[in-house]
């Protein structure tokens, strides 16, 4: 006989897909688990892990609950009332709206038992909120689609407004600045500089490098990963651009014998800015100027967009979810190591838990998480803040980056006394980070008994969907890659043509990973000092991909090519 239905147990939409065989109890209480673990709504969860159909879930719902169905597929996404409700508000309760009536906001939504969202969306809207049932799938790609597109106009608009008036102020109020009748404020100077900043955003940089010479002036963006020259203004007012923009960014602009830091902030709207670090560094023909972009947005991704392989994604998030012990991520600059560690962050930022960071400098600001900006000046470094932090009764530390032996003898003590410790090393691999420990001064118990998993990453380019094309290679070139012989008969795969819609044939970027946690045997291995290459051996035995076997399920999959990952996981 089958087991009754607790109604203290399950209720709501769970108990309905339940009570039609859509889903086990075991399978429902294991989802409702996993969901609360990820921070994400049971619809989304069941849906993304193709556990019960969207549209089966919409349509029970409805009826059970009493709230029409409407299908997304019948309305106009650029009719949308985006103004009505924040962005942040459309992805914190997975509420878009649809359509206004007179003082009626009607809002798509997938789970009809969030009465917060809606009470929520009455109080910023000031309009009566009407919900419709829409499927869960359709949804997501709806609210990605139309944020995006509203992105797109946001900076649209800004690129054909006065280049003259745009909303920037500076992120360090307190360094001086000169403020005299120079040439630094001349408008071309001032509208060459904005539109410089605007186009970076516009194209997706992650950095904008000015750099001078003797005859020439050059201008660089890197976009997923790769420089490329856009500009090349006359060597002659490189100072007065290098000045303007130290000057928006608080710097002292008479000095320029020592790098210098600032920040800058664009405010595109009232919901969304983008940060720019700014690092002044003297040459032998001026000073380069090197600006990070840095995007809030940029660590709110979900965890499902990251590139995580099913397997990984579960190992990583059972770690940030243990009570105590150490996650280290690990990777060059530029790897996505802070997004990585963010992504996880957001997942254990809730009320209940004391989170504390601890970065040089903090690139990404989030509510609800102490972030402290190291100052070795003044005193505080990594070591000094990580002592702080445990005498303020810290749940959650995240290290910007293991230095040295103090930092990591700190981390690890606080990772053996009940606290989980998240940080960063710079290794070229998972088992190289262990070797790193242990030539920092880190005895081998301590590693054994303080880590629990080491992430290596490294970002990969996409292929474009519009141009990308396939590629037949000979057998024997594929298996010297790395496919193995039976595989290759099904094997398709693509390459980098180049359209207007992309740039050289790859549009955005895609995290591999080699996640690794220490098995018995692992850490059996790392108390009798085995080396880098024993614990490889050992990691592949166990079937932990590496980040070459990671790269290729990404080309077997066709979301990049050969030459990307051959340029990523060289050896």
């Amino acid at each position: 006989m089958a087991t009754a239905i607790s109604e203290l147990q399950f209720n709501g939409l769970t108990k309905c897909l339940i009570q039609d065989g859509l889903l086990s109890e075991a399978d429902a209480q294991n989802c409702l688990q996993e969901a609360q673990k990820n921070k994400v709504p049971l619809v989304s969860y069941l849906v993304a892990n193709k556990l019960v159909d969207s549209k089966a879930i919409a349509s029970r719902a409805s009826a059970e609950f009493g709230v029409p169905y409407f299908d997304l597929d019948a309305i106009d996404l650029q009719s949308l009332p985006l103004k009505s409700i924040s962005e942040k508000l459309i992805r914190k309760h997975h509420a878009l709206p649809l359509f206004v009536r007179g003082k009626t906001l009607f809002v798509a939504i997938s789970d009809p038992t969030k009465f917060q969202a809606l009470d929520e969306i009455k109080f910023q809207s000031r309009l009566n909120p009407e919900p419709v049932l829409v499927e869960e799938d359709k949804l997501v790609k709806a609210i990605d689609t139309t944020l995006e597109a509203a992105d797109h106009s946001i900076m649209t608009g800004l690129l054909d407004a006065d280049l003259d008036n745009l909303n920037i102020v500076s992120g360090e109020e307190d360094t001086p600045r000169d403020d005299g009748n120079s040439e630094i404020d001349d408008a071309p100077i001032v509208r060459f500089v904005n539109k410089i900043l605007l186009d970076s955003i516009k194209r997706g940089a992650s950095d904008i490098h000015l750099e001078p010479y003797e005859k020439n002036f050059r201008i660089r963006f890197r976009a997923d990963g790769i420089l490329h020259e856009v500009a090349s203004p006359p060597s002659g007012i490189s100072g007065r651009i290098i000045s303007r923009i130290k000057v928006m960014a608080k710097m002292d602009i008479a000095e320029r014998r020592v790098p210098q830091d600032g920040r800058i902030k664009m405010v595109l709207s009232k919901n969304r800015a983008i940060d720019f670090r700014v690092n002044t560094c003297p040459t032998l023909f001026g000073e380069k100027v090197v600006m990070r972009l840095l995007d809030p947005t940029s660590a709110q991704i979900g965890i499902e967009k990251l590139g995580f392989e099913p397997e990984q994604q579960k190992l990583f998030l059972e770690a940030i979810n243990k009570p105590y012990g150490m996650v280290l991520v690990t990777g060059p600059t530029g790897s996505g190591k802070t997004v990585s560690l963010y992504t996880g962050l957001n997942i254990l930022n809730i009320v209940e838990r004391n989170i504390s960071t601890a970065e040089d400098p903090v690139e990404i600001t989030v509510e609800g998480i102490n972030q402290v900006n190291m100052n070795p000046k003044a005193g505080l470094t990594f070591a000094s803040a990580l002592r702080a932090f445990l005498r303020q009764d810290p749940d959650i530390i995240m290290v910007g980056e293991i230095r040295d032996l103090e930092t990591a003898e700190i981390a690890v003590k606080a990772a053996q006394t009940g606290h989980l410790v998240l940080s960063t090393l710079h290794t070229n691999d998972a088992p190289q980070t262990i070797n790193r420990l242990m030539q920092m001064g880190i005895p081998p118990f301590n590693i054994v008994s303080a880590v629990n998993l080491i992430m290596a990453q490294r970002l990969a380019r996409r292929l474009c969907e519009h141009c990308k094309a396939p590629i037949t290679l000979p057998g024997h070139v594929l298996m010297e890659i790395g496919f193995k012989e039976a595989e290759i008969p099904h094997l398709k795969i693509f390459e980098a043509i180049g359209c207007e819609h992309c740039s050289g044939g790859y549009k955005g970027r895609v995290g591999i990973y080699q996640v690794m946690t220490l098995s018995e045997k692992m850490r059996a291995l790392i108390l009798d000092g085995g080396n880098a290459m024993q614990l490889a051996q050992q990691a592949k035995a166990e079937g932990i991909n590496d980040l070459r076997e990671s790269g290729l399920n990404k080309v077997r999959m066709g979301i990049t090519s050969i030459a990307e990952i051959d340029r990523v996981t060289k050896e």
